[in-house]
């Protein structure tokens, strides 16, 4: 009768598993932290270096620090002083807006929030979506202005804090991506008068910054108004942002139709479809999936850029709170109002990013 070899397992090859040391947490760590002397050392000086900052900072944040106190309290304390936040949360959100209105900016901010997470889901992509984001639209101007309805008419110049930068962002962002796009479609027109128009307004916007375009229309351009016609500050500065913006947006486009294969367009011209519908039905759609990354990144980077209209003296959310920080009580705290204002903008660039990978994954019909 045959006899196993010493060396070979007799349990079934189901009961038969890996070392512990090539799977689960162990091998990852064995795999990713500790496969080389090189890369031994960087984790444990990374490591070191995470020992010697997050305690500490920890400790800074939430073990010796107030929450709710006074200017006093907080300068005697060892750590942060959360407070600055708390106590003048009221005046960083919303600035100058009337106190006994501020449930206005509030609710036209939900509004806001709300419509943009019921348009994450493509399935609500329909008319009755565009005619929400209408009415939508509509309530948070009267919210705002008020002057009717028995609401109390609020100047824009009261105007500041979030519910400006969001004012700024979302219709900056809306209106710059569809004019973005006509100006790709322009820089590779056949016309020549187009592509050349659109091709010294790219140069033109790109080759300078969008301080001084604020600047301009801050400044320079009220001085070519008729004499006693006024346009908005606030409307100024958002038209500058939105020519900035598009700008940009246009050269990204424009690398994603260079993008498309020639047999795309050949394709479409035998099917019988001229430009509009061929760009409508066939380029476009495929351009605009394949340029999603980019696209992103530029809206996401104009988002931030609103807080540069603190230069032409509109309060928004930076702008508050530096006001807020010229009160001798909360002197010498910038640093944790600032951090604060850096989670609001974390939170809604990490909102965009997500999205962004989402809607690119289930565009992506190949998977």
């Amino acid at each position: 009768m045959n006899q196993p070899h010493p060396h070979v397992s007799t349990q079934p090859v189901s009961a038969v598993r890996p070392p512990v040391t090539s799977v689960g947490p162990i091998g990852w760590i064995k795999q990713n932290l500790f496969s080389n002397w090189f890369n031994s050392l960087l984790t444990i000086l990374t490591l070191y270096l995470l020992w010697k900052i997050v305690p500490p900072f920890l400790r800074w944040a939430f073990v010796d620090s107030r929450w709710y106190s006074d200017g006093a309290a907080c300068r005697e304390a060892d750590g942060a002083c959360w407070s600055v936040v708390g106590r003048n949360i009221r005046f960083m959100i919303f600035g100058f807006f009337p106190h006994d209105q501020q449930w206005r900016p509030l609710l036209a901010m939900l509004i806001l929030v709300g419509l943009l997470f019921y348009s994450r889901n493509r399935k609500h992509w329909k008319k009755s979506l565009a005619y929400a984001w209408f009415a939508g639209l509509v309530i948070m101007g009267l919210m705002m202005q008020g002057g009717i309805f028995g609401l109390t008419e609020v100047e824009s110049t009261q105007w500041g804090g979030l519910p400006l930068t969001l004012l700024l962002a979302v219709f900056g962002l809306t209106a710059a991506h569809p004019l973005g796009v006509l100006l790709a479609l322009g820089r590779q027109s056949r016309m020549p008068a187009i592509k050349a128009l659109s091709i010294a307004y790219i140069e033109l916007i790109r080759g300078v910054p969008l301080i001084s375009l604020l600047f301009m229309s801050s400044i320079v351009f009220p001085l070519f108004l008729p004499e006693g016609v006024t346009i908005n500050k606030i409307v100024r500065a958002q038209v500058a942002m939105i020519l900035f913006t598009a700008a940009y947006i246009a050269e990204v486009v424009r690398g994603g139709l260079q993008g498309m294969p020639k047999g795309q367009y050949e394709a479409a011209e035998s099917l019988g479809l001229n430009y509009i519908q061929t760009m409508r039905l066939v380029i476009l759609p495929q351009a605009l999936k394949i340029v999603i990354p980019p696209t992103v990144s530029i809206l996401i980077s104009a988002f931030k850029d609103t807080s540069l209209v603190v230069i032409i003296a509109l309060y928004d959310l930076l702008k508050t709170t530096q006001s807020m920080l010229t009160d001798p009580q909360w002197m010498g705290f910038s640093t944790e109002a600032y951090i604060f204002i850096a989670l609001i903008y974390l939170i809604c660039c990490f909102f965009m990013s997500n999205y962004s990978r989402r809607l690119e994954r289930e565009l992506n019909v190949s998977r």
